[in-house]
């Protein structure tokens, strides 16, 4: 089963720290939007409370906590409770898929980037926002997550390994990119948005059939 039982419990805490760490969730969003496509038909797979698909006009998403489903709703959203490794969608459905900070909790990561794959047009894009275990928040992350109620149970990957996964689905074309270098909790602007990955706890890919 997806680890939901923390997000079940602790919804509104999760939501808050949208609030409560602006610059750091407007970082994830500006680097989101530098790969994501502008136009077509779009899903996100783990919407949680509904944060980023509201930003970028995602009118649909599939999400195993109910709590989280609930708040998203009160945002406007249909919201189908469902896992990432069994998409309740027929095969070519949409143009794009998202996936945000949701990769460490999957129980199959593999299988739901196939099913990600399936539900894809043919020129689909899969977009993945993720917390990079090779950069030093990331490590710091790792190493400190018994004591984050979202993160006892998570599963971090590197870049690395999430390029791996991607192409053993069938994925052919990745791009990278990277932001938030810095304790989100501290931060008092954005920070930029840089190619590649490695440096920054954010990272983003896009991942083309």
């Amino acid at each position: 089963m997806a680890k939901i039982e923390p997000y079940e419990k602790h919804a509104d805490v999760y939501d808050d720290w949208y609030s409560r760490n602006r610059f750091a969730y407007e970082s994830e969003l500006e680097a989101i939007g530098r790969l994501l496509p502008k136009g077509g038909k779009g899903v996100e797979v783990g919407v949680g409370t509904g944060r980023f698909a509201v930003k970028f006009g995602i009118p649909i998403g599939v999400e195993p906590s109910r709590s989280m489903g609930n708040i998203a709703r009160g945002r406007g959203f249909s919201v189908i409770r469902g896992i990432a490794e069994a998409l309740p969608f027929r095969d070519g459905r949409f143009d794009f898929v998202l996936m945000v900070t949701t990769l460490c909790s999957f129980d199959d990561v593999e299988r739901a980037m196939r099913e990600a794959y399936r539900v894809l047009t043919p020129a689909g894009s899969l977009v993945i926002g993720f917390i990079d275990r090779d950069s030093p928040i990331g490590r710091a992350y790792e190493e400190h997550k018994s004591e984050h109620p979202f993160y006892r149970d998570a599963t971090f990957h590197s870049a690395r390994e999430v390029a791996a996964f991607l192409q053993n689905a069938g994925f052919r074309t990745l791009s990278f990119c990277q932001t938030i270098f810095r304790d989100p909790g501290r931060m008092d602007a954005l920070d930029p948005v840089r190619e590649g990955h490695g440096e920054g706890c954010f990272v983003v890919v896009k991942a083309g059939k």
